[in-house]
């Protein structure tokens, strides 16, 4: 198995929406049997010049639109965006996941919710806070590896 971990810090949905297809096909060409996990939406949420990076209903069809065409071409699988060390972005970015959820189930994707077991999670809170607000350290991302790991849709790829 090769994997590919195609994310850029800072990136929003309207960044992954114009790049995502272009670097999949280059590293999934057709007749290649592959995957796709997409988890994206924590940078939709951080404010600057007093407003969302992007506002919930782009980010929305944003999200719809680049798990319409992924779906398309290959197995899906979303995983929420995780918490972060601002409270308040973590509202939204719930919200957010909410909304992400939906999406998800209306195009029967199985979508994974890391926000609420990580936000509970000591390891990766203090982790993340002791960093750089966004990213935890290697303990932090073995609690989210565990989270997938056990995820009964990422399992059945493998069977």
């Amino acid at each position: 198995m090769t994997y590919y971990n195609l994310g850029i810090r800072r990136e929003t949905s309207a960044d992954i929406a114009t790049r995502w297809l272009p670097e999949v096909s280059r590293r999934l060409p057709d007749g290649c049997d592959g995957g796709l996990v997409f988890s994206f939406g924590v940078n939709d949420t951080t404010i600057e010049q007093s407003q969302c990076r992007v506002f919930f209903d782009n980010s929305v069809k944003n999200a719809n639109q680049i798990l319409t065409v992924a779906k398309g071409l290959f197995p899906v699988l979303m995983v929420s965006p995780p918490p972060i060390a601002d409270q308040e972005q973590n509202i939204r970015t719930a919200e957010l996941s909410q909304q992400f959820t939906e999406v998800c189930r209306q195009l029967y994707i199985p979508y994974l919710d890391v926000f609420r077991p990580l936000q509970a999670s000591r390891v990766w809170m203090d982790e993340v806070a002791a960093y750089d607000g966004a990213h935890p350290s290697s303990s932090g991302y073995s609690q989210m590896a565990e989270l997938v790991q056990s995820w009964q849709a990422w399992q059945s790829w493998f069977t």
